[in-house]
């Protein structure tokens, strides 16, 4: 059972923010306003933006690329190769070359967050990608440069029997 909101006051107020923004995603402001209200604190969307500021919130992303409030400082500052391959393993389903293209097949959704991935790794093969919903497109400059992204994003995948 949720307790009953009520307003707290400002110092109360904001350690319960840091606290449920360190414990969970939280994205937008109405986010935090429905969190903080489960936990019981009443508060305005007015009250709530004054204390992002004053807490100095930063808004980024998580590996998904969905927007996030973290404590300054505590941004992640994850290696961009950690982030493709916790994406890959969780999301890929498979990655098989074709000419000089890498089709990553992927979870439904995940496919723009796979090709975010990416592009900030600036893999010397890859020219560019293209993200649909559920498959990215990985262009390369070449079939032999296609057949080596493929052989590595499948290896990421957990893939067997590699395509290319």
């Amino acid at each position: 059972m949720e307790p009953e909101p009520r307003p707290l006051a400002k110092p109360e107020r904001q350690r319960l923010i840091a606290s449920v923004v360190s414990r969970r995603r939280v994205g937008s402001q109405h986010e935090l306003a429905d969190a903080l209200a489960k936990a019981g604190c009443l508060v305005t969307q007015a009250t709530i933006s004054r204390d992002i500021r004053e807490l100095r919130l930063e808004k980024t992303s998580d590996a998904l690329g969905r927007p996030r409030y973290v404590l300054p400082g505590r941004a992640p500052r994850r290696d961009p190769r950690e982030t493709l391959a916790g994406v890959l393993h969780q999301f890929g389903v498979r990655a098989t070359a074709a000419q000089n293209i890498v089709v990553v097949q992927s979870e439904l959704g995940s496919a723009p967050a796979i090709a975010r991935a990416l592009d900030r790794i600036e893999h010397p093969k890859i020219v560019g990608t293209l993200a649909g919903d559920d498959t990215c497109l990985v262009i390369t400059s070449g079939q032999r440069e296609a057949r080596a992204v493929a052989r590595e994003l499948g290896a990421a995948i957990g893939q067997e029997g590699l395509s290319g």
